[in-house]
């Protein structure tokens, strides 16, 4: 019998997409979806997840910059539907120390209270 190695295994987020996980949804165009993230670290916590699996950051291709540049568009849009009038934080985790736990690339948008800096 044959078995699936990992790389071959649909991530999290691919299983949203195709909705065989339930997920609040709060957006979705051709190249992207965004819904709430089940344990938020903010008021508002949002997920904007690429269609393509790219694992992470180190996995981006020159060809990736526009999927890239797309998300943080969408997270603009999503945080002035939020109304995240006074700041929200944008962030990409890379790899385990960094606290990657699915590796598909997604962008975190979270807002509606204040932020220390450095974070972590």
């Amino acid at each position: 019998m044959a078995t699936i190695n990992n790389m071959e295994k649909k991530t999290l987020f691919q299983r949203i997409m195709e909705r065989e996980i339930p997920a609040q949804i709060v957006h979705e165009d051709e190249w992207c979806i965004a819904f709430r993230d089940i344990a938020p670290k903010a008021p508002t916590h949002l997920l904007i997840v690429p269609r393509k699996p790219i694992p992470s950051l180190d996995a981006l291709m020159p060809e990736d910059a526009s999927v890239v540049g797309h998300l943080f568009v969408v997270a603009k849009q999503l945080a002035a539907a939020e109304g995240l009038t006074n700041g929200y934080r944008t962030v990409f985790n890379c790899g385990q120390d960094a606290g990657q736990t699915v590796f598909h690339l997604h962008l975190h948008l979270m807002g509606g209270r204040s932020f220390a800096w450095p974070p972590g």
